[in-house]
């Protein structure tokens, strides 16, 4: 049954990218606890699809405050889909916006593509880096490995990054085959992008308590002290954060 199989698919590939990329994993929770720490943010993004991940750790129930989520509306699925594919694929447009953010040479960029390729994510890693950000790069070794860069530089983003974090997905990143269907089909990126996401988070959470600072949590707002818990930390971290 294939609802099974990409069970065994997914937990295969989580094993594997917990017990190899542990080491990265505690270097990128390193970098985001200096900057938390300091009163400083994290940088998420992505382009299309990965939006879902500055998404998934920002401004949720059981999330740090200092996440400032790059969710630039032209690399959005949405209105046309197609559109975002075009825009992460132009050069000198990332980049750019950064300048619109409250950056700092203390905060933490993470940059999650599968691939690694695109222009969009190139030019945010080199913006980040010229401020004196470290970089961190969520990317499939295999994928990226199998595929040339679409930037002037010819880098791919896993060569520029601080730590790389391998996403353990195939290239292509669908997973399943089946008799009689040509194309592979259901991708598990998303999944494991998503655990190594929350891992570091978590991992930030508790390197910044060991160190003696209590790093700021949203709650719940259905709780009902959730509103006036959420409503304070807006406003300590709305200058720093541009989607509060």
């Amino acid at each position: 049954m294939k609802y099974r199989e990409y069970y065994d698919v997914i937990k295969a590939q989580l094993e594997e990218q917990f017990e190899q990329e542990g080491e990265n994993i505690l270097q990128a929770a390193e970098y985001c606890a200096a900057s938390v720490s300091c009163g400083r943010v994290i940088h998420v993004f992505g382009c299309g699809h990965s939006q879902m991940f500055a998404m998934e750790v920002f401004y949720r129930a059981g999330g740090l405050v200092p996440v400032n989520a790059l969710l630039i509306p032209h690399l959005a699925l949405f209105p046309k889909a197609k559109l975002s594919t075009l825009q992460e694929r132009i050069e000198g447009f990332t980049g750019n916006y950064l300048e619109l953010e409250d950056v700092d040479p203390r905060d933490t960029m993470i940059i999650v593509s599968i691939s690694g390729r695109n222009a969009g994510v190139v030019d945010m890693a080199l913006e980040a880096k010229k401020i004196g950000m470290k970089v961190v790069a969520l990317v499939s070794k295999q994928f990226a490995g199998s595929t040339t860069s679409r930037h002037s530089s010819g880098k791919n983003l896993m060569e520029l990054a601080d730590v790389v974090i391998d996403i353990k997905c195939v290239s292509g990143d669908a997973a399943l085959e089946m008799e009689g269907l040509e194309p592979k089909f259901c991708g598990t990126s998303t999944v494991l992008g998503m655990a190594v996401m929350e891992s570091i988070i978590a991992q930030t959470v508790e390197n910044c308590v060991k160190a003696g600072f209590i790093p700021p949590i949203y709650v719940s707002s259905n709780l009902d002290k959730g509103d006036a818990i959420n409503d304070e930390h807006i406003r300590n971290y709305k200058k720093l954060i541009s989607c509060l």
